[in-house]
């Protein structure tokens, strides 16, 4: 009997209590993910990511960690992880070997910068950081120092330091967050709490423009009040601001990416043009707002930071559920995975994610640590069928696809993208039937469009005869008509 009552208790535990599934390392074995289908239902399946190895104090050499709140990635492997407590930037290496650690700042010939003030030059609250390949030179946003200082990126020696620019224009105080550089040279800079948009300098500091307004979205009941109001209780109600932007980052083809969470705004990710319209494509199921349901602001997804790869997918971050949402070049949700929880593998409080080559490296302040995620197969397959329809390689794409297919066969994306193949190839029957089964009618359309005309153009000898007879009947008919008609007058 006891036996019995303990093999119960040991199957309730198995099976009622949530366990997170370890490897044999102590390492998470694999995250949960899913993806929403064309009717907004979550459609469970593998993750496309997998905790590979975590950074944390123990990694920097006996150095104290307060927090990691921003990271960046150099393309020989290197990471920048920002401890804005601590007033660092800490570098590891592709392996999370601690490299070197960058708060007083030296010169070329080894010595401590000293400054206009006659105090040495050490970073304050550090908030952001960036790698610039081009030039190879590291950008950090110096936040509580209102700076900006640009290093050397082979000895971290110092090149220049920007200041806020005299010809600044606007009322927002110069206090760089978040920071990238294009490669002509152009900066752009997320200032804390701007609502005037993103600001942009040129090489050498000098302000050039606040660049991508974020438009609020349109409260009508405060539109209705504001139209029937007077001058004076205009003036007395609350200003609309645009909302600010949180994070930013940079592809391939010179676009800044941004992300915003603030519930006023229109748009929660953004694809700038050089002249700071949002192009972002959306072509998925489901907008780019990460989860779907949202019947409060408090469910909504919350963007921390954004990472984009070479061919246009991107990953963003969900502070508020711990969650990471994976969108290819046309918006389509990928996959979606990630938790909040203490255990490893799970987020606290994410600040940061970028690309390590086909790796992810995240950043958690409060758990103190960063995390590099490593694609599984279904997540190797997804990346790689992303980039080969990104380079019009649609033959390796289908190869991919058909990969993903046999380790999910719910995944709407792969038919979605198996039918765009047949799309290109003028191939539009089948191009249809997986348009179909991905659930994809923006796409089903165009393939119908062009099986119908290519319908046409196969049988247009057939289509012209009947058209021609039909013609020659209604003339018959009208040329009887109108002689039955004269010989009735006649009589």
């Amino acid at each position: 009997m006891k036996k019995k009552c303990l093999l119960i208790l040991l199957v309730f535990i198995l099976v009622l209590i949530p366990m997170d599934v370890y490897a044999a390392d102590g390492k998470n074995y694999d995250f949960e993910g899913y993806t929403y289908d064309y009717w907004g239902n979550a459609v469970e399946g593998p993750a496309a990511f997998q905790l590979d190895r975590v950074i944390d104090e123990k990694n920097m050499g006996g150095i104290k960690v307060q927090g990691f709140n921003d990271v960046a990635t150099s393309g020989d492997g290197r990471i920048f992880l920002v401890d804005t407590l601590e007033g660092r930037v800490d570098i590891v290496n592709q392996a999370g070997v601690f490299v070197k650690s960058l708060k007083v700042i030296r010169n070329a010939k080894d010595r401590i910068v000293i400054d206009e003030s006659g105090a040495q030059l050490v970073l304050n609250a550090p908030e952001g950081v960036f790698y610039q390949e081009k030039d190879q030179e590291l950008f950090i946003a110096d936040t509580g120092a209102e700076r900006i200082i640009v290093l050397d990126g082979r000895n971290y020696t110092l090149k220049r330091v920007i200041k806020k620019p005299e010809n600044m224009a606007g009322v927002s105080e110069f206090k760089p967050s978040k920071i990238i550089a294009d490669n002509t040279g152009r900066i752009y800079v997320v200032v804390q709490s701007s609502y005037e948009g993103i600001l942009e300098l040129n090489p050498d500091g000098i302000f050039s423009r606040y660049f991508g307004v974020n438009s609020p979205s349109v409260n009508f009941i405060d539109y209705f009040w504001k139209s029937i109001s007077s001058a004076r209780q205009k003036e007395q109600m609350k200003k609309t601001f645009a909302p600010a932007f949180n994070n930013i980052d940079l592809d391939s083809d010179g676009f800044v990416y941004a992300v915003t969470f603030d519930a006023a705004a229109q748009h929660m990710v953004f694809r700038l043009n050089s002249g700071g319209k949002n192009v972002l494509r959306e072509k998925g199921s489901t907008s780019v707002v990460g989860d779907v349901h949202r019947m409060r602001i408090a469910d909504q997804s919350q963007f921390i930071d954004i990472a984009v790869q070479d061919y246009g997918t991107y990953a963003v971050i969900d502070k508020s559920k711990g969650r990471i949402f994976l969108y290819d070049f046309d918006g389509q949700l990928l996959n979606a995975f990630g938790s909040q929880g203490k255990t490893k593998g799970s987020f606290q409080m994410p600040t940061g994610i970028t690309w390590l080559g086909n790796n992810l490296v995240v950043t958690d302040s409060t758990l103190k640590c960063a995390y590099i995620l490593k694609p599984t197969d279904f997540g190797k397959a997804a990346l790689l069928a992303s980039e080969k329809c990104y380079y019009g390689k649609w033959d390796e794409a289908l190869t991919q696809f058909n990969k993903i297919l046999a380790l999910n066969g719910n995944y709407e994306a792969a038919y979605v993208g198996i039918g765009k193949n047949y799309l290109m190839k003028d191939e539009y029957k089948k191009a249809m039937y997986y348009f179909k089964l991905g659930n994809s009618r923006e796409f089903y359309s165009k393939a119908y469009n062009g099986y119908r005309a290519e319908v046409l153009q196969s049988h247009f000898g057939i289509i012209a005869v009947i058209f021609l007879a039909f013609i020659f009947l209604i003339l018959f008919t009208e040329v009887r008509y109108h002689k039955k008609e004269s010989g009735q007058n006649e009589e």
